[in-house]
């Protein structure tokens, strides 16, 4: 490089979280579209790949939410199959990665193995993996299999069936020939091969979500992105350089893993005008009756009688620790610890049930709010201190909430040199920057000298 030659700056990329059950989407206004309409998908993931987003990323439910005995219905509920909707986006998109979220627990490592790779065929090298766990009987009642593995033991039940799902994957090699898997890898005694040859990306990329101890270490072994709750500046620079510690702890460069925190934008001409729409936002996410139902996940009884602009209850949850139908954000919560808690923050900054929940409940609070140019500054700090590698947008708005990020907020990040201009090539590995996968970097030539090799016709 020359003496005249500007540096070149990092840059962050964008992906898109279409969530499925939570309060932040707003569902009632009139722009509003569904959670189920192959239009509202087909919208948000054109517009994302219109913005040169690296990724659409499905949420995943295996069981719709209950709330004091009843199907919640203030929540968005129910989403298609992952892999169903990815399929079809598929077709009418041409860049963008393709994230499917599926679960460890209750999927069989050949089948999940196959579909995944399926998409990744079918999408051209664009399909990946966001590997969750669930442990609770609540979620496993609707596989007859309840609560059958300890909390302790989720990851290292996964880490098994990711093992397991790459030995099928790799079982071909890059000139189409199969290699027989024949290996116990744990809860997985398998012997047999895979059905289809590499995609272009070679395989799925992995994602993983985990936030505890345990998950953190699970990524930094098996996961090439990870996401995070950790989006705001301070925070998200420390959990970068804890998970780039434990990355390189489990013999890895640094950067292997990529941190793309998830986030939720307002933005707006003015930073004014930004925090205005942020007001608008917070109060149409969580309505009364919203506000209500979340202190209820606490305290296990209606409060139906107490108004919404008044005090938290004076009376005590009815249970001590908060059941799985509650939702994860309410796991092992002692109640009345809770409530105690609570009512004395309420009370010391006078604060009524909604703008309780506004504070402590809203995903806002961590958001990043502000003019385009304000938000195109801030964001262009994250990339040159590298804080993060991108951020996993939450639109609050479905299908419009795309809108205003890709026609003005991408063009100031494009012209501060911190966003790509175009995609970098076809497949998500390569938007992603992402080197070969973990099981393919220099061990395929041994692999193939260990297993048998046959050829298929």
């Amino acid at each position: 490089m020359s003496a005249t030659q500007p540096q070149q700056r990092n840059q962050i990329q964008f992906g898109v979280f279409f969530q499925g059950v939570n309060f932040s989407t707003i569902w009632t206004e009139p722009e509003s579209g569904s959670q189920t309409d192959f239009e509202s998908f087909r919208r948000v993931a054109q517009t994302a790949e219109r913005g040169l987003f690296s990724a659409f990323f499905l949420g995943e439910g295996l069981r719709l939410r209950e709330h004091l005995g009843k199907l919640h219905d203030l929540d968005v509920a129910g989403r298609p199959d992952a892999q169903t909707q990815l399929a079809a986006l598929a077709a009418v998109t041409s860049k963008i990665g393709l994230v499917a979220t599926q679960n460890a627990t209750y999927n069989d490592p050949f089948d999940l193995a196959h579909r995944l790779q399926s998409l990744d065929l079918l999408s051209g090298g664009r399909a990946a993996w966001n590997i969750v766990t669930t442990d609770n009987a609540w979620t496993g009642a609707n596989f007859r299999r309840g609560g059958y593995l300890d909390h302790a033991d989720r990851y290292t039940h996964a880490e098994q069936v990711v093992e397991t799902v790459r030995a099928i994957w790799d079982s071909w090699d890059s000139e189409g020939h199969a290699r027989l898997v024949a290996r116990d890898f744990g809860a997985f005694d398998v012997r047999g091969t895979g059905r289809l040859p590499r995609s272009a990306q070679e395989h799925p990329v992995l994602f993983q979500a985990g936030d505890s101890d345990e998950g953190r270490d699970f990524a930094a072994r098996s996961a090439e992105v990870i996401f995070s709750a950790h989006g705001l500046f301070e925070p998200a620079k420390k959990f970068a350089e804890d998970i780039r510690r434990r990355t390189v702890a489990a013999g890895r460069p640094a950067d292997d893993l990529k941190i793309f925190p998830g986030q939720q934008f307002v933005l707006a001409d003015t930073d004014a005008e930004a925090r205005d729409k942020a007001i608008w936002v917070r109060e149409k996410q969580i309505t009364p009756a919203t506000a209500l139902a979340f202190l209820e996940n606490i305290w296990g009884t209606s409060l139906a009688n107490y108004d919404p602009d008044g005090p938290l209850p004076d009376i005590d949850p009815v249970v001590e620790v908060t059941g799985e139908t509650r939702g994860a954000g309410f796991r092992a919560k002692k109640t009345k610890e809770t409530a105690d808690a609570w009512r004395e923050q309420a009370a010391a900054e006078n604060l009524s049930i909604r703008e309780f929940v506004f504070k402590v409940g809203g995903r806002l609070e961590g958001g990043i709010i502000g003019s385009y140019q304000t938000v195109a500054d801030l964001l262009a700090r994250y990339a040159d201190e590298h804080v993060v590698d991108g951020f996993n947008v939450s639109p609050y708005l479905i299908p419009t909430g795309l809108d205003d990020i890709v026609d003005r907020l991408v063009p100031e990040l494009q012209e501060r040199g911190v966003y790509p201009t175009e995609y970098r090539g076809d497949t998500l590995r390569e938007h992603l920057g992402l080197r070969p996968p973990l099981t393919r970097r220099g061990a395929e030539a041994d692999a193939a000298r260990q297993t048998p090799s046959f050829d298929l016709v």
